[in-house]
């Protein structure tokens, strides 16, 4: 039987996050593997509520981990390495990264109790790894995060290109700039680059990028125009535009404080690791706040809204004794995450109610994007050459449009979702298997699977409320007339003015008092009528059915 390369997206292929990759070599069904990235993206109040962290769902993987060879991680981001500390139980092979991304894989599987000994750092190409049937050299790519990297994945089939997130970027402040002869000649090798999997987040943005280092001068010049306190959020883990931003304060005269775990954490770890160089002393909140408000910026995390982080902790009113004024600046040098508009534009609402002045990234003055434009990603095709592109990194529509430019160009392209299967061997992808894929959610500190029903109740009990219902059952299978409802998340009256509580227990009180012995007998068909009732009488008087827990006590004789 003929050996094949396949290639199997598990997350990030088809939505934006949750990035996981399986690439494959051997005979059908028994094919060696290394997964590429293991990341996350978070739950919204809309369709995942109360959840902290969502994942790709590892059954087919965990299925096949005796075939598993080891982990590639390409780059820092929580979309790409998140879910490594509450998964990597479940696979248990070697994980291998540049130093940056290798110190914050450590820190995740630290995190959850496994040893960070399974951690291999590698150095960038010409450096190479070599498990199974496979040979994985790092490549520097420039992305918003340092020691970003593509992978040249060498197998008999021929040569793979995963371009993890990157942008051509010449100067992006920290980290490695994109090397065209480089690329050049990893292109011009051997038989050349079979496949190309590429980054495709912004397919539509027509525009070639801008270089990390264009935002010095704007932001420079908004940091002297401020004459009080200055504030300033970004992704924690873009250390350039950290660095941009203090060198910014220190020449307008003002000290920085970062505000923030990730981004102390991001910052530590970027000076441990040599990575960052030259960040400008900082201060702590208690000295911040004994400061003139014009002599201080704070640099806070909570870019995209959330909840818990500093940014808004300082719009609700006072963080680590640090309260903002009137007069003050806030600058959001970020772009909002689609799905996060509303988080974001409450904390700016707030901070405008509070009389701070809200400066955003819309016109691009204080934001690039760490991700190939349109232009950026028709050039590599070119610089490059692949024979065939997939398409990864992007929602369907993203998808879609990356493979009618890539077959535009005359190059073979497949759109591959989570769980399709692509036969990479021969000159044309092909489908060739469709693995049931799904979601895992962090909820608190428990792992459920998206299908377990939690999620799907609590929505249910946030659309309808929810209403207990106890009734006693005595020795003699008699039921005692007077239900008692207790109701949670629900109008208190019915139209009339009634109290909808009482009517509910009226209604079951009649119901109970001619109850068939058969129906008291039988808990099932209890819990059945009375939750039937309940939801009935909420709906004729309120206009909702909500959720019904039916407590049914039975006292037992001597």
């Amino acid at each position: 039987m003929a050996e094949r390369l396949i290639y199997l997206p598990l997350g990030g292929a088809g939505e934006i996050g949750m990035n996981a990759y399986v690439y494959g070599y051997g005979q059908p069904g028994r094919e060696r593997l290394i997964l590429v990235d293991l990341g996350v993206s978070f739950g919204d109040m809309d369709s995942s509520p109360g959840i902290d962290l969502i994942m790709p769902d590892l059954t087919w993987l965990e299925q096949n981990r005796d075939r598993l060879e080891a982990i590639f991680i390409t780059h820092g981001h929580e979309d790409h390495l998140g879910a490594l500390g509450h998964l990597y139980g479940r696979l248990n092979v070697p994980i291998y990264a540049r130093q940056f991304t290798g110190a914050l894989v450590r820190l995740k599987l630290e995190d959850q109790g496994h040893s960070p000994s399974v951690v291999n750092i590698v150095g960038p190409r010409p450096e190479v790894t070599r498990v199974g049937p496979f040979t994985v050299q790092f490549v520097p790519v420039s992305h918003s995060i340092p020691e970003s990297a593509a992978l040249i994945i060498d197998t008999p089939a021929g040569r793979v290109v995963h371009t993890g997130d990157f942008k051509l970027d010449g100067t992006p402040v920290v980290g490695d700039p994109f090397d065209p002869i480089a690329w050049h000649h990893i292109a011009a090798e051997g038989k050349g680059i079979k496949v190309l999997a590429c980054d495709s987040t912004n397919i539509f943005s027509p525009n070639p990028g801008r270089s990390e280092a264009m935002l010095a001068n704007p932001i420079l010049d908004w940091v002297m125009a401020q004459k009080n306190m200055v504030v300033a959020t970004t992704f924690a883990s873009n250390i350039a535009r950290l660095k941009t931003l203090s060198e910014a304060a220190i020449a307008g005269g003002r000290k920085v404080c970062l505000l923030g775990r990730a981004m102390r954490k991001m910052v530590a770890v970027g000076l441990e690791t040599g990575v960052l160089t030259d960040f400008p002393d900082t201060i702590g909140p208690e000295e911040a706040a004994s400061l003139p408000r014009n002599q201080v910026m704070l640099l806070a995390t909570g870019s995209q809204g959330e909840r818990r982080a500093a940014s808004a902790q300082l719009s609700r009113g006072r963080y680590l004794g640090l309260m903002l004024k009137e007069g003050d600046s806030f600058l959001f040098s970020s772009k909002t995450i689609p799905g996060n508009e509303r988080s974001v534009g409450r904390i700016m609402n707030a901070l405008s109610e509070m009389g701070v002045e809200v400066y955003d990234a819309d016109d691009g003055l204080y934001h690039v994007s760490g991700h190939a434009n349109r232009p950026d990603i028709e050039a590599l095709h070119e610089l490059l050459k692949p024979r065939i592109v997939i398409p990864m990194h992007g929602e369907h529509l993203h998808l879609r449009e990356h493979v009618m430019l890539a077959r535009g160009k005359g190059l073979a392209a497949e759109i591959a979702t989570n769980g399709t299967m692509l036969d990479l061997t021969g000159d044309v992808p092909r489908i060739v298997d469709q693995v049931e894929t799904g979601r895992l959610y962090l909820d608190g500190t428990v792992l459920i699977g998206a299908m377990d029903g939690v999620v799907r109740d609590r929505i249910r009990m946030a659309l309808n409320g929810h209403a207990l219902v106890s009734v006693i059952v005595d020795e003699d299978d008699n039921v005692l007339p007077d239900a008692w409802v207790e109701l949670m998340g629900l109008p208190g009256r019915t139209r009339s003015g009634e109290d909808l509580g009482a009517h509910i227990e009226g209604e079951l009180s009649e119901f109970l008092e001619g109850a068939n012995p058969r129906v008291v007998r039988d808990d099932a068909k209890m819990d059945e009528a009375i939750r039937r009732i309940t939801r009935q009488v909420a709906m004729e008087e309120i206009g909702k059915k909500p959720e019904v827990t039916v407590i049914i006590s039975r006292l037992m004789g001597e």
